[in-house]
């Protein structure tokens, strides 16, 4: 397929999704991109449900950035254990934190480049908080449902998360960059979803050349 053919389809998919979304959102619970760094680091490997019930105590304990960088790392784990990974999840977020007290004066940073000296921050996780707490459209967050759904709309070929935000990148405009990640994110929750896409019901099936198919497997970029 030729790539104007491919522009044309993304083009489709956006104004079809837009419609099903008018208001796209993260549906993790935040208030301060903090709250929302924090959050996003949680859900790696964890849904967005379980990531809600365990922040409103993680947040009455340590409110702010500077209470995060003075905790224990142990006492951190206590908090978190459901969402899984939860040493590395609490070793990264009181390590950002001390971070972001010494070398961001307490505020987390708005450029790419500085999101992704905080550890345990990749592309992924910068982009959610860049997008949603800032309005910075850096990129296009790419988790299991973006991947999945590029993968069968056949916008993409590829399976390493960076080379699929790569190609998505070119095929959106960047005003639209942090709306689209929603709109594939609750696609893939509601109608594509991995192992029996709803195909019968899906508004892009008439755009999609792999209906019923499963994408490949693949890790989550955080």
């Amino acid at each position: 397929m030729s790539v104007s053919s491919i522009a044309a389809r993304a083009r489709s998919v956006r104004q079809r999704l837009a419609r099903r979304y008018p208001k796209p959102r993260t549906e993790l619970t935040w208030t301060t991109p903090w709250e929302l760094l924090v959050a996003t680091i949680l859900s790696a490997q964890c849904t967005d449900v379980r990531v809600n019930t365990v922040t409103p105590e993680l947040f009455a304990t340590w409110n702010s950035v500077e209470q995060m960088a003075r905790a224990e790392p142990a006492q951190i784990e206590k908090v978190i254990r459901s969402t899984g990974f939860f040493r590395n999840k609490a070793k990264n977020l009181h390590a950002s934190a001390s971070r972001i007290v010494t070398e961001f004066q307490g505020q987390v940073p708005r450029t790419m480049e500085e999101m992704l000296t905080l550890p345990g921050v990749a592309r992924k996780t910068a982009n959610v908080v860049l997008s949603n707490a800032f309005g910075v459209q850096a990129g296009i967050a790419v988790d299991t449902h973006v991947k999945r759904i590029a993968f069968r709309l056949g916008l993409t070929a590829e399976t390493n998360p960076d080379k699929v935000e790569r190609n998505l990148l070119k095929l959106f405009p960047q005003q639209s960059w942090g709306a689209v990640n929603h709109y594939l994110v609750l696609f893939g929750r509601e109608v594509c979803v991995a192992r029996k896409p709803r195909c019968g019901g899906c508004e892009l099936a008439d755009l999609c050349p792999r209906i019923g198919a499963t994408s490949p497997s693949a890790s989550t970029a955080t």
